[in-house]
């Protein structure tokens, strides 16, 4: 089981702030193709270019591997003042 979280704009958006995958391993990049697929309504929010990812509370690359019992999180850029 994989846990994927969408913060900020995203959540939003997708109209949720979580979802489980029960049988998921791959990449951050082949995860976000599946969420895609699963709900082609959500891509163009999650294929930006700008959408950071995490996994398991540190950011990540769509090269890294996720497997059971990762958390995985997409967010937008973080601005400050």
């Amino acid at each position: 089981m994989v846990k994927v979280l969408f913060f900020a704009r995203l959540r939003q958006q997708l109209g949720m702030g979580e979802i489980t995958l029960e049988d998921f391993s791959g990449s951050l990049s082949e995860l976000r193709k599946t969420l895609c697929e699963q709900h082609p309504d959500w891509s163009p929010h999650l294929q930006r270019d700008d959408i950071r990812m995490a996994l398991n509370q540190e950011l990540a690359e769509t090269g890294d591997q996720v497997k059971a019992g990762d958390e995985v999180a997409f967010f937008p850029p973080v601005t400050g003042g």
